[in-house]
């Protein structure tokens, strides 16, 4: 008898929103079970997807499924990264950027039916300071807001978007020294994204013409930022268009190198990371296998 692919998936059991679905049922209802084997684990703390993960990939399993939002994606792919074992996704969060991207339904019996297609494809990872990420890394107010998020008891787009209308007016642009494609840059900073998929999360484009699968960052400057610069750039994000170059700049590069004069906030996928004063980000080309179509 053929031995079925085995999947694993890892549920963050905090993710998700409050009218909540019973996951693990929709999976032993919707799942090929003539086509896969599966496992079901739940995270316990902060980094425990990652070990699952790990544990997954060594022990064969051909996939290994997110159920939850950006963090939880981040965790486990971390986990899977230059393996043989494919990152699936049952999108549970606020933001879900990489499945959106990819074009993961984001109902969860859509999602579970995605994974039954078996597609299967490679993209690159981003890496900032060493910590990876998959859609987004940045410096600046992106990160700021970021760390603000992370605090508040609320989640969600309209928190989110509430904390970014609050904080937008206080918050001052900081003196950097960047380093792109060789050709390096003093300037005044807003917010600088790197992103190897095109968004955020909730259909933000900060990237429209981001390719995840190109080995490049696209990066994406604000110098400097006042109501109307900001109004026209989240005009550009909801539409799917860079923004006019009076108010962001764009570039694609393999690595960038950022000096500042002060330690100044960082994330990872949306992640609040810390704070550094010297960045350097770079890609890993074709690091990653996915459940998703190369489209």
């Amino acid at each position: 008898m053929t031995k079925h692919p085995h999947i694993r998936f890892i549920i963050n059991p905090t993710s998700g929103p409050k009218s909540r679905v019973d996951v693990a049922a929709r999976i032993k209802l919707h799942l090929d079970h003539d086509k896969y084997g599966h496992d079901i684990v739940y995270t316990d703390y902060a980094g425990h997807a990652t070990e699952l993960a790990k544990q997954a990939a060594e022990g064969g399993c051909a996939v290994v499924v997110a159920v939850g939002g950006d963090g939880t994606v981040n965790e486990v792919a971390r986990g899977l990264l230059r393996t043989e074992t494919a990152l699936g996704i049952i999108p549970r969060g606020s933001g879900n950027g990489l499945a959106r991207h990819l074009q993961v339904p984001l109902s969860v019996d859509g999602a579970i039916r995605f994974i039954n297609q078996g597609h299967r494809s490679k993209i690159d990872s981003g890496n900032i300071n060493g910590h990876p990420f998959f859609t987004t890394a940045g410096i600046g107010f992106d990160a700021y807001i970021s760390s603000v998020f992370a605090g508040s008891k609320r989640r969600g787009l309209k928190t989110y978007v509430e904390l970014i209308l609050k904080e937008v007016r206080n918050y001052r642009h900081l003196p950097i020294k960047a380093t792109i494609n060789g050709k390096t840059i003093d300037t005044d900073m807003f917010v600088m994204a790197f992103a190897n998929a095109a968004q955020y999360g909730n259909n933000a484009y900060i990237a429209p013409m981001a390719n995840i699968r190109d080995g490049l960052l696209d990066v994406c400057l604000v110098r400097q930022l006042d109501m109307l610069k900001a109004l026209n750039l989240s005009y550009s994000m909801l539409a799917k268009k860079p923004a006019g170059a009076d108010s962001a700049e764009y570039f694609k590069a393999e690595k960038v190198e950022v000096i500042t004069d002060h330690h100044i906030m960082y994330h990872a996928d949306g992640e609040f990371i810390g704070k550094a004063s010297e960045f350097i980000v770079g890609m890993l080309p074709q690091s990653l296998h996915v459940v998703a179509p190369c489209v």
